[in-house]
């Protein structure tokens, strides 16, 4: 008997180890897929404020990650979509605070690239608002960033607006990195919006407000501010994605975050959340390869 059960287990045993094998290498074979892939994922936006269709794709959270040599699978990818437009949600590097040191040469040639080609909107995510607040550390990094970026024609909105074929305004919100704080969610001044981006005049409700703002979980207070649509990213589409669950953790280290990626609306106003491009820190996608957002403004 003591035999046979020492048999039972070596044999079982070994095939439940094999069997872990199994998983965990289809499983980083998976997390290698993700973090080098993107997908196209298409959003529709209807409104009466606009009176043709527009095509827009929506870049955020590319965290230097490059696709391709010199991300010609990226580019390649937005030519064939020929949007009307590109808009740059923020995050497009990653700026580390040991060390005050920050590498933009792979966002900033891409983003060069893509002004060659198309109008180009771009604002900050909290890696951007990082080098601007932290000027002890990283110096006048974030005004030479900006100023490169404005030489090559492109439209950086940093607490300021600008308008696309008259009939939409397009807004870049820069928010505080105290509003990126891990955990817990810091509750948002009633005056923030109108202190940082103004108040939208009886004339400026009349357009298509199309609102930039890196974080999603304030998407009520943009709505009520006056964003008929927000573009929003940050939360890497949750890092790991579970079926029917969606995403499983935020940068915020927020379980099973409201807002993983998507289209949501409340009360008319739409709010298009980007999974992203890239990752940081720990560099780990599952289930939830990155994204190139194309949102289709319709006018009715």
């Amino acid at each position: 008997m003591d035999v046979f059960q020492g048999f039972f287990f070596r044999k079982f045993g070994i095939m439940w180890i094999i069997v872990l094998i199994v998983i965990i290498a289809a499983l980083a074979a998976v997390i290698y897929h993700d973090t080098h892939n993107f997908k196209i994922y298409e959003y529709e936006v209807s409104t009466d404020k606009v009176s043709g269709n527009y095509t827009f794709v929506f870049l955020t959270d590319l965290h230097n990650y490059v696709f391709g040599k010199d991300n010609e699978r990226l580019i390649e990818a937005i030519d064939n979509i020929h949007p009307d437009a590109v808009i740059s949600g923020g995050d497009m590097f990653t700026a580390h605070t040991r060390d005050g040191k920050f590498h933009s040469e792979i966002a900033f040639s891409l983003l060069k690239k893509l002004a060659k080609r198309y109008p180009l909107y771009i604002s900050n995510g909290n890696h951007e608002e990082k080098i601007k607040e932290l000027n002890k550390l990283y110096g006048n990094a974030f005004e030479r960033y900006k100023n490169s970026l404005k030489r090559e024609g492109i439209v950086y909105l940093d607490n300021e607006s600008a308008y696309f074929n008259d009939d939409i305004r397009i807004t870049g919100l820069c928010l505080p990195t105290a509003y990126f704080k891990k955990i817990v969610k810091k509750e948002m001044e009633e005056t923030l919006l109108s202190k940082k981006i103004g108040e939208l005049s009886l004339a400026d409700k009349e357009k298509f407000q199309l609102l930039i703002a890196h974080n999603p979980l304030y998407f009520d207070e943009y709505r009520k501010w006056g964003a008929d649509l927000t573009v929003s990213g940050h939360v890497h589409g949750g890092i790991i994605r579970l079926p029917l669950i969606g995403g499983v953790i935020s940068p915020a280290i927020t379980l099973f975050p409201k807002y993983d990626g998507g289209k949501y609306e409340k009360d008319g106003r739409t709010m298009i959340l980007s999974r992203g491009l890239g990752t940081h820190t720990i560099h780990v996608r599952l289930f939830n390869p990155g994204e190139v957002s194309v949102i289709r403004v319709r006018g009715n």
